[in-house]
């Protein structure tokens, strides 16, 4: 019996696919090539003419076709200098970028045969590419909420304290109706810090939503560039066991987020130390905000290479 795909034919990319289209590090590097110098045209810095450049042999650059001056499509980017095959590089992000809830160095480790030390270094520079940067919430309905991160729990039963210096604080906002995600870890939860995250991040004029924390109460009074931005804020009571009113003021979208980000995090990395964990976050808004993309989103990263290449 053919089981039914719930991913889109234009959504999906097996690891067939991966194979079809990238068989050696050859493919790999044209593909680099294409996206940062579409069909060898580039302009040359010796003779000063846009031009054709072609392959050089095996090496990792192309000529200009009339003074065979050098460019070199791995400078600048996460693969320049490497000496790990460009194809296991690629096949390192296509796992990255298919998983659900993540991957670890060790299982990058064992799939492509390198050594733990390459494959942590390999894991680290991808991530490092997914950053969402200054993404703006297009609104006009977000929510906001607040959580804790790694290391062990004070507190009776183990049940949340702020304040804790055991847990890294992370902030989330988050557009309801399928939209993007962005998370923050800090230093800790004051209402200077969260109101400069929600300036940077939403729009003026959106509608917010979050639990009763006492820093978000000056939300609506909030300002930017000396104008008011008009937030209407709606708060749920989760200190009274409230978590759900008149059917839509809640914070339970980013209430799944956190559940994505925690499970992922406890069965994949077991534990993450504060000094990496803005990395983590990062790879899981990555794929969040991609998550309609299917098996597309390997192409997403590769493309990040590019447009990031120095």
């Amino acid at each position: 019996m053919k089981v039914k795909q719930h991913i889109p034919k234009a959504l999906r990319y097996s690891i067939r696919d991966f194979n079809i289209e990238f068989p050696d590090d050859s493919a790999c590097l044209d593909y680099i090539k294409e996206r940062r110098f579409p069909g060898g045209m580039s302009d040359c810095a010796k003779c000063a003419k846009q031009t054709k450049h072609h392959r050089v042999g095996n090496r990792t650059a192309y000529a200009c076709q009339y003074c065979g001056n050098h460019i070199y499509p791995l400078a600048g980017t996460i693969f320049e200098k490497t000496t790990t095959p460009l194809r296991l590089w690629f096949y390192a992000a296509y796992l990255m970028g298919s998983t659900r809830c993540g991957i670890s160095a060790k299982q990058i480790q064992r799939e492509i045969g390198v050594t733990y030390k390459t494959a942590w270094r390999m894991f680290r520079q991808i991530r490092s590419m997914l950053s969402e940067g200054e993404l703006e919430m297009e609104g006009p309905t977000v929510e906001i909420d607040e959580t804790y991160v790694g290391g062990v729990r004070k507190g009776r039963h183990g049940r949340p304290m702020r304040g804790d210096q055991q847990k890294t604080p992370v902030v989330a906002i988050v557009q309801r109706a399928g939209g993007k995600v962005v998370a923050r870890a800090m230093p800790d939860l004051t209402g200077k810090r969260i109101r400069k995250m929600i300036r940077q991040h939403v729009v003026p004029g959106s509608v917010i939503y979050t639990d009763d924390y006492y820093v978000y109460r000056r939300i609506p009074e909030m300002m930017r560039d000396g104008k008011p931005m008009k937030f209407q804020h709606f708060r749920i009571k989760h200190s009274e066991g409230e978590y759900v009113r008149d059917g839509h003021i809640h914070t339970n979208t980013v209430e799944g987020f956190w559940m994505l980000l925690k499970t992922g995090i406890r069965g994949v990395y077991h534990s993450v130390s504060p000094k990496y964990l803005q990395s983590y976050l990062n790879e899981y808004t990555f794929r969040f905000n991609r998550r309609h993309d299917g098996n597309q989103q390997f192409r997403s990263i590769l493309e990040r290479v590019s447009q990031r290449a120095a």
